[in-house]
C-alpha cells in the first residue's frame, strides 16, 4: 500500500421507488403438516405431532403458534404444551364439534374447559398450568393475525383463569435417615466407577478365541469411539459363544464400560451433587465443563444456568473444594472420567456418557425404573422401611431442609439464591420441618414458663463469688442485702426468699400466700447448697406419697414440684454435694413440716 491519502470517493445521491414505499407481503406459514421437528432454547430439537387434531385448520393455526413459541422455551416445556393442546382439542371435539378455525372460538370454550378439567379431579395449580398451553397459544395466534379472533375472546385471553388459585402444595424434602442413604450410595458407586475407568480390568474368557475378539472389539472402542453389535468383530464373537453354547452377556454395554461413563452411572453423580448443592435439576442437568470459577480457601465458585430467572439467567455459587466428597471434587471427578469420551464427541456439557449405542452429552428424564434398579442395589429405604421411591425434583428440597435444620432456621443465612419470603414459603414451610417448627414452639413457651416461673439456683461456687462481689448474682434485692440472704437470715423451709411481700402469688405489700413447695416456682427463690437437705427430704416424702395416691391424683399434686427437684434443682449441684446433703437429711432430727393439704 502507498504511503499517499486515500481520498474519500464521491457520494451519490439517495433516491426511492415509489416499489420501496409498500409493505412486505405476509410471511407464509410455515407449518404445512401437523407433524414437524422444532429446535428449543435447550434440550435440542422435538418431534411435535399434532397429526389426529380435529379440526384441522384450527390445529394448524395452533401448529404454528407452537413452531413460533418453541425457540424461546426448553424441549420438556414444549412437549407439555403440545399434550396441553391436545387435551384442549379433546374437550372442544366433545363439546363444541361445529368449530372449523380459530375465528370460531368463544370465551366460553376457555371456562368451559377449565370445569371439565375440575370435574376430572385436575388440581388447582395443574389446571391452571394446562389451561395456560390453550390461552399461550390463542395469544400467539391473535399477535401474529390481528383481527382473527372473536374480541370478547381476546378479552378473555387477558387473565387464565377468575378462579382462586390457591397456594401450592410444595414438594416435600426427604428425611435426614434418608439423605444419609443416599449420600452413602452414591459415594460408593462414584469409587467403584472410578477405579473401573482409571485402571479397567484385563479382558477375562475362558475360551481364547472368544478373549481375542473382545480384546480387537475394545481396540476399536478406543480408535474409533463406539461399536456397534453390527459390527463384524462382534458379529465373530456372536457366531462363536453360539456355536460353544455360551451365555454371551452384555459385551457392546461391558466393552463401553471400560472407558466411559453409562447412564446408570450418572445418577450416584446427579445424587450427590444435588444434595451437596442444592442446584436444581435443571440446573444440575445444564452445567457446563468450564463450570468451576474462582478457586479460594477451599472453596470454588459454580457457574451455572437457571432459565427460569428470566434476565439473570447466569448465576454462582461458592461451594467447597478439595475432596472427593466435595461439590467441587465431584465435579473435577467428572471432567477427568469423561475425558475419553470427549475425544470422539467434542462437547462443552459437563455430562458426557454411553447409552444405547451412543455417545450422548444431554442428560435425558430418567425412567422409573432404573432409577429403582439402582435404589435396590443399595437396599436404600424410606422412613417407614419400605423401598424408596427416588425422585430427583425433592434432592434440591432436601438440601434446603437439612441447611434449615443446620441454621436453626436463621433466615439471613438460609436464603441464599432466594428472597426471604420465597425461601420461607417454598424451602421452609415443609411437612418434614413441621416437627421442628412444633418443637421450637414448644420450647420457647418452656422458656418463657421457666424464665417467668423458676427459683434462682446458686451453686457453691458462685455463692463463694457473690459473698465477695454481691452484684454478680443480678438478684432483684439491694446488692446490701445479698450477704443477708446468703447467710440464711431470709431463709422459708426449701429456699431464701428475696421477696417474702412481694410474691407473685399474692397481692403487693402482702405475705406470700403460697404453701411452702410453690418456692419451686417463684421467682423471689434462691435455692443454696445450704436448702439441699430440706429439698432431699421433701423429695423423699413426695415420692413416698406417690404409693399411696391414686397416679393422676398424685401427678396433679406433688407432679410438677418432683419435676423441678429432679430435672432442674438437683442437676445443678456436683456429686458430691448432693451426697452430702443427702446425708444431712438422713441425720435430721425432726421430719420437715408438712401442713394437712401436703398429707391430704
Amino acid at each position: 500500500m502507498s504511503g499517499r491519502k486515500a481520498r474519500p470517493r464521491k457520494g451519490q445521491r439517495v433516491s426511492f421507488t415509489r416499489e420501496d414505499g409498500k409493505a412486505p407481503p405476509p410471511r407464509a406459514n410455515p407449518v404445512t403438516g401437523l407433524r414437524f421437528t422444532v429446535d428449543t432454547a435447550h434440550g435440542g430439537t422435538a418431534l411435535i405431532d399434532l397429526i389426529d387434531l380435529r379440526p384441522r385448520r384450527l390445529a394448524l393455526a395452533f401448529g404454528a403458534a407452537l413452531r413460533e413459541l418453541a425457540p424461546t422455551i426448553v424441549r420438556s416445556t414444549v412437549v407439555q404444551h403440545a399434550n396441553g393442546l391436545k387435551r384442549f382439542f379433546q374437550f372442544l371435539n366433545a363439546t363444541a364439534p361445529r368449530i372449523d378455525g380459530p375465528e370460531d372460538l368463544r370465551g366460553e370454550h376457555i371456562d368451559g374447559f377449565e370445569s371439565r378439567l375440575e370435574a376430572q379431579g385436575v388440581t388447582t395449580i395443574h389446571r391452571h398450568t394446562i389451561i395456560a398451553k390453550a390461552i399461550i397459544a390463542l395469544r400467539t395466534i391473535d399477535a401474529s393475525r390481528p383481527g382473527l379472533l372473536d374480541e370478547k375472546l381476546r378479552q378473555r385471553l387477558t387473565y387464565t383463569s377468575a378462579r382462586p388459585l390457591g397456594r401450592s402444595t410444595p414438594r416435600d424434602a426427604y428425611s435426614g435417615f434418608v439423605a444419609r442413604q443416599l449420600r452413602d450410595a452414591a459415594r460408593a458407586d462414584i469409587q467403584v466407577i472410578t477405579r473401573r475407568l482409571k485402571s479397567p480390568p484385563p479382558i477375562e474368557h475362558p475360551d481364547a478365541t472368544l478373549r481375542s475378539h473382545l480384546e480387537d472389539a475394545a481396540q476399536i472402542i478406543e480408535a474409533e469411539g463406539t461399536l456397534s453389535y453390527k459390527h463384524p468383530k462382534l458379529q465373530s464373537f456372536y457366531r462363536r459363544f453360539h456355536l460353544l453354547d455360551l451365555d454371551a452377556g452384555t459385551p457392546v454395554r461391558d466393552l463401553h464400560a471400560r472407558r466411559y461413563l453409562l447412564a446408570e452411572d450418572v445418577i450416584p453423580f446427579f445424587v450427590l451433587l444435588s444434595l451437596e448443592t442444592g442446584l436444581e435439576p435443571e440446573c444440575v442437568k445444564a452445567l457446563r465443563l468450564d463450570c468451576l470459577r474462582n478457586p479460594a480457601s477451599g472453596t470454588v465458585e459454580i457457574d451455572y444456568v437457571k432459565r427460569r430467572a428470566r434476565g439473570s439467567e447466569w448465576k454462582r455459587l461458592r461451594v467447597r473444594d478439595g475432596a472427593s466428597s466435595t461439590p467441587g471434587g465431584i465435579i473435577r471427578t467428572l471432567i477427568e472420567l469423561t475425558a475419553a469420551a470427549r475425544k470422539h464427541k467434542p462437547s462443552d456439557s459437563l455430562w458426557v456418557y454411553f447409552h444405547i449405542g451412543k455417545l450422548r452429552d444431554r442428560i435425558q428424564h430418567y425412567s422409573e425404573e432404573l432409577l429403582d434398579n439402582w435404589v435396590a442395589r443399595h437396599g436404600v429405604v424410606d422412613d417407614a422401611g419400605q423401598p424408596l421411591r427416588l425422585l430427583l425434583s425433592r434432592l434440591r428440597k432436601t438440601h434446603k431442609a437439612l441447611w434449615y435444620a443446620k441454621t436453626q432456621g436463621d433466615m439471613a443465612r438460609f436464603a441464599i439464591g432466594h428472597t426471604p419470603e420465597v425461601a420461607a414459603r417454598h424451602y421452609a414451610d415443609l411437612p418434614s420441618l413441621r416437627h421442628l417448627h412444633e418443637q421450637t414452639v414448644a420450647d420457647g413457651l418452656n422458656d418463657a414458663l421457666a424464665s417467668a416461673l423458676q427459683p434462682r439456683i446458686v451453686t457453691p461456687e458462685e455463692e463463694a463469688i457473690a459473698r465477695r462481689a454481691p452484684s454478680t448474682l443480678h438478684l432483684p434485692v439491694p446488692a446490701a442485702q445479698v450477704r443477708s440472704m446468703l447467710s440464711g437470715n431470709q431463709d422459708v423451709w426449701l429456699a431464701s426468699c428475696s421477696g417474702f411481700h412481694n410474691s407473685p402469688f399474692a397481692a403487693e405489700g402482702e405475705p406470700c400466700s403460697e404453701s411452702f413447695w410453690g418456692c419451686l416456682e417463684c421467682r423471689n427463690a434462691v435455692i443454696t447448697a445450704r436448702k439441699l437437705p430440706s429439698i432431699i427430704a421433701f423429695l423423699d416424702f413426695i415420692v413416698a406419697r406417690r404409693a399411696e395416691m391414686a397416679e393422676t391424683d398424685w401427678w396433679a399434686k406433688f407432679g410438677r414440684p418432683w419435676s423441678r427437684i429432679t430435672q432442674q434443682v438437683l442437676p445443678a449441684f456436683s456429686e458430691a454435694v448432693i451426697a452430702d446433703a443427702r446425708e444431712k437429711a438422713k441425720a435430721l432430727e425432726h421430719q420437715p413440716y408438712l401442713p394437712l393439704e401436703a398429707r391430704a
